[in-house]
């Protein structure tokens, strides 16, 4: 299961009531920001979800309204002294822009090792535990070497606790060892299978994440069977030659692609201030009836289907 929090969901520039791109996602305790717009520090203070262990930012791509807020949140984090180490990731071309703000400004005549670390990331998983990973995956957005993000538990097998009450298995560290797929070895000294407890195996919970982009064709591999789709919806059909002209979506087109990958829910975000939510929500129905176009703060719990 994923949590997810809307910080803010306006295009290009804020308005009264969205702040600019930012996603905070969070798995057991671990906690990733996607994106960093404008004001964001100010969007965490207001959802209450505060910045501990909040060290991890994951970045779609370089443009200004998804950046510029990290100068004022390092800025912040080095004030209060709440983080060792902020860890960012992006591509290169990402990366180049956010050292110039970081390194350049913020940072400017700090003495000692910098806090911030800088990663460069291409296609593929570069975070993995043993719970989860996070792939990322290329996005085509007017040539800034976007990324796309898919969050994906690995498949476990459930721990039945009828089958361990049937065998008076009492609680304990061997439980933990089952589950994890060890034998345990009980206090009586029998010795307990994980077959004997376990069952069939389930398919994780799956989100995938992806900021500004304007060929939704390109995509459906990475997001095929997600439980969940967050993309942005700057446009709406009657302004599709904006769309394709600035490489950005409509809210048909977000929903096209997920009916044709057989995504479970859709979220849409990065919202213009020329359209009213409720035609782009209109729209998108008309293709994809489960979807939800998401405001400041909004927040899900993203589960398996079926569960």
């Amino acid at each position: 299961m994923f949590d997810i929090i809307f910080l803010g969901t306006s295009a290009s520039a804020p308005s009264v009531h969205r702040g600019l791109s930012s996603l905070l996602v969070q798995h057991e305790e671990f906690r990733f920001l996607i994106d960093c717009g404008e004001g964001t520090q100010r969007q965490i203070l207001r959802s209450g979800v505060g910045f501990k262990r909040l060290n991890q930012i994951l970045l779609t791509h370089g443009h200004l309204d998804h950046i510029l807020g990290l100068g004022g949140l390092v800025s912040t984090f080095l004030r209060w002294d709440v983080m060792e180490v902020i860890d960012i990731y992006g591509t290169q071309h990402t990366l180049d822009r956010v050292h110039d703000l970081i390194f350049g400004v913020v940072l400017r005549g700090y003495h000692g090792t910098p806090p911030v670390v800088l990663h460069e990331i291409g296609p593929g998983i570069f975070f993995e535990t043993d719970r989860f990973s996070i792939k990322a995956f290329s996005v085509d957005h007017r040539g800034s070497h976007s990324l796309g993000y898919r969050f994906e538990e690995h498949s476990r097998r459930p721990f039945l606790p009828e089958a361990a009450e049937a065998l008076n298995i009492p609680p304990g560290t061997w439980r933990r060892d089952l589950v994890n797929g060890k034998q345990g070895v009980l206090p009586d000294g029998r010795i307990i299978e994980p077959d004997q407890v376990l069952g069939e195996e389930q398919k994780g919970t799956t989100l995938v994440v992806i900021g500004d982009t304007g060929r939704p064709e390109n995509l459906h591999h990475h997001v095929q069977g997600a439980d969940a789709l967050v993309i942005e919806a700057t446009y709406i059909e009657e302004e599709h030659t904006l769309a394709r002209k600035y490489d950005h979506l409509t809210a048909k087109q977000a929903a096209e692609l997920a009916k044709t990958t057989g995504v479970g829910h859709l979220y849409l975000t990065h919202l213009s201030r020329r359209y009213r939510e409720r035609d782009v929500l209109k729209e998108a129905q008309s293709v994809f009836p489960d979807v939800h176009v998401a405001r400041d703060f909004d927040q899900f719990q993203i589960r398996r289907e079926g569960d």
